[in-house]
């Protein structure tokens, strides 16, 4: 044996593992597991559900937004509504109706607009999307609240669709005065 050989002593394998680099330190902006999550000022912001009819029939037409839409969407919906059995429904009332909601939603500017329509229990529900970002008045609630055959009515605006107009007509229109204009506009006397 060589001297160096007996001075180190025998070759045996290490008994510690070799060291490991440090773990990376993480970004100050990180939210570690013991820190809470901050929270906006106005509270938790949950996603907006999206509109859901079930259990009864449907009708979804698209329109082009334009001069005729609210008439060939108004002639749509009494054949729709014809079809599903309504022989009663005020047909005067659902075109004005319609058309109203049309009217708005092409005033809105987007290209398309969808005409939604359902049936429950002796009332159609009618909605109008505008699928641009616009601000309804309330002259269009105005006018829909004046019809005969309308139980409510409402408006809502959505960041994806644009104004939601809507109008719920019974199917027996209650007595009362007649509104004949189709656009939303200065409000008149009813005579």
């Amino acid at each position: 044996m060589n001297d160096a050989a007996r001075a180190t002593g025998p070759m045996l394998p290490p008994t510690d593992p070799p060291k490991s680099p440090p773990p990376q330190k993480e970004p100050v902006e990180a939210v570690g597991p013991r820190q809470p999550a901050t929270r906006p000022a106005g509270g938790v912001e949950l996603p907006r559900p999206r509109m859901v009819i079930r259990n009864r029939p449907t009708r979804a037409l698209v329109f082009r937004s334009d001069q005729w839409a609210p008439a060939k969407a108004a002639a749509a919906a009494v054949e729709t509504v014809r079809g599903w059995g309504y022989t009663r429904i005020s047909t005067d009332d659902l075109t004005a109706c319609v058309r109203v909601l049309a009217w708005a939603a092409v005033g809105a500017g987007g290209r398309r607009l969808s005409l939604h329509l359902a049936d429950q229990e002796q009332r159609i529900l009618v909605l109008v999307l505008g699928h641009a970002p616009a601000d309804t008045g309330e002259d269009v609630l105005r006018v829909l609240g004046a019809l005969r055959s309308v139980a409510a009515c409402g408006t809502d605006t959505d960041e994806e669709d644009g104004p939601r107009l809507w109008a719920l007509l019974e199917a027996e229109p209650r007595r009362g005065p007649v509104v004949t204009s189709p656009r939303p506009g200065p409000r008149r006397p009813l005579r």
